[in-house]
């Protein structure tokens, strides 16, 4: 998992609530259990106007030119900007692997379903909650000029505004240790491989007809 500080990027907005899993990445593409691939599928039936399919080459697939992310002013954002309860419905880890995957770094949003909200910081994702009236502002200043980008700072929990206003977000002490050092569960644990393979001698001299 990459570490993440700090980011200046581009800002796509989502402007519509209880966005779920299956509108950010479709059932069909759960056949697969691989964490990358997922990026051309994302929003896959509000993006395209066919059917999508798992494997489906979608460089000359028909697009909807009224979503977002097929308009020109949105190419390359790296932050996502949302309404209340994103990621709600089911409990797929697909939707987070689709946002990564995309080159979405940072989610911003009054309200996240909760276990899409755990997903998303164990996928390098920093999903931030900001009071309604400032998603609000932002969702305006967004519309109003184009090209319009934020300042993410995880070390000092801060959005800033090409203005200059910035606005303060909660991260609890592990989420925000782990984003900054890079640290999935798998690369939590490998800080105590020496630990692991100590207690592994251990266990094998003590008891090694469980070894035999």
């Amino acid at each position: 998992m990459k570490a993440f500080t700090q980011l200046n990027g581009l800002v796509c907005p989502i402007d519509r609530a209880n966005v779920d899993t299956d509108a950010i990445i479709p059932k069909q593409f759960l056949k697969s259990i691989k964490r990358s691939g997922f990026g051309p599928y994302l929003f896959d039936e509000w993006r395209y106007t066919d059917q999508g399919e798992p494997g489906m080459d979608c460089t000359h697939r028909p697009l909807r030119k009224d979503f977002v992310l097929n308009q020109s002013r949105y190419q390359g954002a790296k932050i996502l900007l949302a309404r209340d309860n994103f990621g709600c419905g089911s409990s797929r880890e697909h939707a987070p692997w689709a946002i990564e995957d995309y080159g979405f770094q940072v989610m911003i949003a009054p309200s996240f379903a909760d276990i899409f909200f755990g997903n998303s910081y164990k996928n390098g994702i920093l999903p931030i909650m900001l009071p309604a009236f400032v998603v609000d502002k932002l969702f305006a200043e967004c519309a109003a000029q184009e090209g319009y980008r934020l300042s993410v700072d995880l070390a000092s929990q801060k959005v800033t505004t090409p203005a200059g206003e910035s606005f303060g977000f909660d991260i609890t002490p592990h989420r925000k240790h782990c984003l900054m050092n890079g640290l999935d569960e798998i690369g939590l644990t490998l800080q105590h491989a020496e630990a692991i393979r100590t207690f592994e001698a251990k266990h094998k001299a003590a008891q090694p007809w469980l070894f035999a």
